[in-house]
């Protein structure tokens, strides 16, 4: 069962093939038998199972939609009512959410069941999953290899079938990337398609919630449920959802894709970019045209990138002092104090270097020299694509410029860290949906297509996507060890 798409397993939840009951045990039972991925957080297995008996009693009803019964996973910096939400930092260890995101809450009126909360880089701050105060999470394909991050647990969960599909979020590649590096479907929508409420915050402007699947098929699916307008949410924009499903099965004869010369340079590992170009052709063969184009502010987006979203997680984590919630210093002298040691014990290494550099970026005498100066740049970034979506319909090109690096290889170099999402930040900064679909292997390792769309074309994007894993089979891939 665990090998069966969405699609499959609602096929087979409602011609009573098998219960929910039944379906979620199965997923409970390798959870635990692959531990060791470290990709959970926590377990919700009571949960679990409540929900599944109430989705068998609504699909006996015959009141069920596509997700009812499924076992599906969340990031663990979705608030979620009654269970720990630590946003994989030792700061909430002990923090129970009060209310659920409103993510949550639309999984659960579709009648999802919710398996767990998925191990994370601490407060989305990472790139290989190996920041998180619960150790790092191992890539399926080869676990002495990183998954990627921020939501690294949920594309181990996802491509060792530990979860039918997860929720992962992307600030500055955060699904994109370790979808890549784990060979699953990953969706980054436009910014504001997804209600950020209960989403807990990174850098607000960035930060955007989407599905992380086996297939883009699969991906409709989860964005069906998750998109929509949420007065909760001032940045949710209130803009129709279309039928993702309705569109997959459209022709894309005559599409326009653009290649950004800026992808393929030297920092391009060579197999990668083989595997990208192999991609590329069977869009060739699908009738698509294929141009080359320039963009060249790209180059300007991660020094842009890293000081914006330093900046707004310097706010925005301010809120984490040790007197309302979370983790609190043992016998401080006075309220200094407590601040002080709460923060400097609380947070690790990472999530203190963004805050740092945030605060001295907002300073006195430096706001106009960084801050004003990124978010110009960031416009010129935005300019750049809107000019290039004007002459084509998609841009495509590498997630990544490598395949899965070795756990502990750039942890101690966060430049070299940081490089790791040099095709993927300037997609958050212009606030663009993005997809990564596995596209082949390179020495062993999955290999990610980037598909960049235009503004609220998500629909656009499923469909490009679907109809190229029509013609492979990369997405079918399972890890050696978890057929």
């Amino acid at each position: 069962m665990h090998n069966k798409t969405i699609a499959e397993l609602a096929k087979g939840l409602r011609s009573g093939e098998f219960s929910s009951a039944e379906l979620t045990s199965a997923f409970l039972s390798r959870i635990k038998q692959h531990g060791s991925l470290n990709s959970y957080i926590t377990v919700t297995e009571d949960l679990a199972l409540q929900q599944a008996e109430a989705a068998d009693a609504r699909l006996a009803k015959g009141d069920a939609e596509l997700l009812t019964g499924i076992p599906v996973a969340q990031k663990d910096i979705f608030c979620t009512e009654g269970v720990k939400t630590s946003c994989g930092s030792k700061i909430l260890d002990n923090f129970i959410a009060p209310y659920n995101a409103t993510v949550v809450d639309k999984f659960n009126s579709a009648g999802a069941v919710m398996l767990g909360k998925l191990n994370m880089d601490e407060f989305a701050m990472g790139s290989s999953n190996e920041t998180s105060y619960y150790g790092a999470v191992k890539n399926p394909w080869d676990t002495n290899t990183v998954p990627g991050g921020s939501s690294g647990g949920t594309a181990a969960a996802v491509a060792a079938r530990l979860a039918v599909c997860a929720t992962g979020t992307d600030t500055g590649g955060s699904i994109r990337q370790p979808a890549a590096l784990c060979g699953i479907t990953g969706l980054k929508p436009t910014y504001g398609r997804v209600s950020r409420y209960g989403m807990i915050a990174y850098a607000s402007s960035l930060d955007q919630g989407g599905p992380m699947t086996r297939s883009a098929e699969d991906a409709a699916i989860m964005l069906q449920t998750m998109a929509g307008f949420d007065q909760k949410d001032s940045t949710s924009v209130d803009v129709p959802v279309p039928d993702y499903m309705s569109g997959l099965t459209n022709s894309i004869e005559g599409l326009k894709i653009g290649l950004p010369k800026e992808f393929f340079g030297d920092g391009l590992n060579g197999d990668v970019a083989a595997a990208i170009e192999a991609a590329i052709n069977e869009y060739r063969k699908l009738g698509a045209q294929v141009t080359e184009i320039s963009m060249p502010t790209l180059k300007l987006a991660i020094p842009a990138y890293y000081v914006i979203a330093p900046a707004e997680c310097s706010a925005n984590l301010s809120r984490f002092d040790g007197v309302r919630f979370g983790y609190r210093c043992e016998n401080p002298a006075d309220l200094t104090d407590l601040y002080t040691r709460s923060r400097g014990e609380g947070f690790g290494k990472e999530v203190k270097r963004r805050i740092l550099m945030g605060t001295y970026a907002l300073s006195a005498g430096y706001y106009d020299a960084y801050y004003i100066k990124a978010q110009k740049i960031r416009r010129l970034i935005s300019e750049d694509f809107k000019r290039a979506l004007s002459e084509v319909d998609v841009i495509m090109g590498p997630v990544t410029p490598s395949t899965a690096f070795g756990i502990g290889e750039k942890i101690g170099n966060p430049i070299e860290m940081y490089l790791s999402d040099i095709y993927t930040i300037a997609i958050n900064l212009a606030g663009l949906p993005a997809m990564s679909v596995p596209a082949g292997f390179a020495k062993g390792l999955p290999v990610g297509l980037q598909i960049i769309g235009n503004y609220f074309a998500e629909d656009r994007l499923l469909n490009i996507a679907h109809q190229y894993q029509q013609v492979t089979d990369w997405h079918t891939h399972t890890p050696k060890g978890f057929e």
